[in-house]
């Protein structure tokens, strides 16, 4: 399990099932450098991320209000009347919707532009895993917080991942361990804590439910500085038994426990592997990352090297089967059409129009990925949607792509070579021939390789099912 391959298989097509596993894909000059650099130095590339400068300053208005701010906004909303009150909220929410398209296209810049590919690649991975919407929360900053807490950790510790993400503030709010206390533990997080985020279903008792929400109580929010504090007043004293360990627990007593289970190792091992490989690992696969992840002290990095270096990443079962998310369908696009995303309003509708609304998964359990992303309507979304982000679209603030710069004048010059080079550009495996065909008789009724023919070829080859596969 996990042997490395031989650096003597590295080539264009496995730098670039890296670049698009590990990223978002590219154009044929970043997979050649990725090849020609040697695969070690690729596989560092991604994964050592921390040695890349990343200069994204963060959102202006990313930042949490001031205690005299908080009380000045709060005074002035207690001396409204009903009427100023009604418009005082309708201000503030819409300030929040701009402030969260805001967010997202500062994301979806740094998943298409940015020099740390891998780090939002797993920003991304935990955002689905640790599934958290606005719908409920109604705060961009939030949001925001949460979203950096995911990159800061993204190849980081296991073990402070979930320290983090149990008192993020969004998360508090999300599956109300705020309001959780002594006298009412509420149970939603000491549930998902081990059924969707650590240990999986089926690891653990009703009975650790009941405890472990004991133990996490003294957890609340600090609405005015948006900061989780500690509350020592409302933590429930008591013994306590989780997962066969008895004792005045607290919540990082029970995050300790959970972690020394050698199913939270193999959980979270195969959850990387299906999300990366795009299939699920077999028993053995799962064992042998979790011993990885054992092996570096629940330190994630070291257990990606492995992953991208290994034959099995490699495997036929593995390249070109994995159906692109929407968000890796769009950033990818639009970088392998040299092109700069749609305005973030519309990004936004082309997302929730293809299933995958950042920041608004559908429930804890976050996006069903895989096959499922694929529907009849869906399907005929990413064709219109491909159309529009190739020839433009002016209603919605879309540019054409510049295609015709894609390619060099030797390849405009020449049919047979223009659409060999189309097939390099933007896909891993070879058209089918009834496809080849399909195209060459279309560039065979027109007379030159002007800029619409161009555009129409690419848009006729982006909408195929094996454009679907990344």
């Amino acid at each position: 399990m996990l042997e490395p391959i031989n650096p003597k298989q590295w080539d264009y097509r496995l730098a670039a099932h890296l670049l698009n596993r590990a990223g978002f894909g590219g154009p044929p000059d970043e997979i050649e450098r990725l090849a020609k650099i040697g695969f070690d130095k690729a596989i560092s590339y991604f994964v050592d991320f921390d040695r890349v400068s990343d200069p994204t300053p963060a959102p202006a208005w990313a930042k949490a209000e001031s205690e005299e701010q908080w009380e000045q906004r709060s005074a002035a909303r207690r001396a409204a009347d009903p009427k100023q009150r009604s418009q005082i909220d309708a201000m503030r929410r819409s300030q929040e919707r701009k402030n969260l398209s805001d967010l997202l296209g500062w994301w979806l810049k740094r998943m298409a532009n940015g020099s740390r590919p891998l780090q939002e690649k797993l920003t991304l991975f935990w955002h689905d895993h640790f599934a958290t919407s606005y719908e409920k929360l109604e705060n961009a900053y939030l949001m925001w917080l949460q979203n950096e807490t995911f990159r800061r950790n993204a190849a980081g510790n296991w073990t402070r991942m979930l320290e983090e993400i149990t008192v993020d503030p969004a998360m508090l709010v999300w599956l109300d361990q705020h309001t959780s206390n002594k006298r009412h533990p509420n149970e939603n997080y000491a549930r998902e804590v081990m059924e969707l985020f650590s240990l999986g279903e089926g690891n653990y008792t009703e009975r650790d439910v009941v405890e472990t929400a004991r133990a996490l109580t003294g957890l609340a929010l600090d609405k005015t500085r948006q900061n989780y504090v500690y509350k020592p007043e409302i933590h429930d004293e008591g013994a306590k038994t989780v997962l066969g360990k008895t004792g005045n627990l607290d919540w990082q007593d029970v995050l300790k426990l959970i972690q020394l289970q050698p199913q939270s190792q193999r959980f979270i091992a195969g959850k990387l592997w299906t999300w990366f490989a795009g299939v699920p690992p077999s028993r053995e696969l799962t064992d042998a990352l979790a011993e990885e992840l054992r092996r570096s002290a629940n330190h994630f990095q070291p257990m990606l090297k492995v992953l991208f270096s290994s034959q099995e990443f490699y495997s036929p079962e593995v390249l070109a089967a994995q159906v692109k998310s929407p968000v890796q369908w769009l950033v990818g696009t639009c970088r392998v059409l040299g092109r700069e995303l749609p305005p973030p309003d519309t990004c936004d509708s082309m997302l929730t129009s293809l299933g995958q609304r950042l920041f608004f998964p559908p429930d804890v359990n976050g996006w069903v990925d895989g096959p499922d992303w694929i529907t009849t309507n869906n399907l005929l979304d990413r064709y219109n949607l491909v159309e529009r982000l190739i020839l433009g679209d002016p209603g919605r603030k879309i540019t054409p792509a510049p295609v015709a710069k894609l390619f060099t004048r030797a390849e405009l010059a020449d049919k047979a070579a223009f659409l060999a080079a189309l097939e390099r550009r933007f896909f891993l495996v070879p058209l089918e021939d009834s496809q080849k065909k399909t195209l060459f008789d279309f560039l065979a009724a027109r007379r030159a390789l002007d800029d619409a023919t161009v555009q129409q070829t690419i848009r006729l080859a982006l909408s195929t099912p094996q454009y679907q596969l990344t």
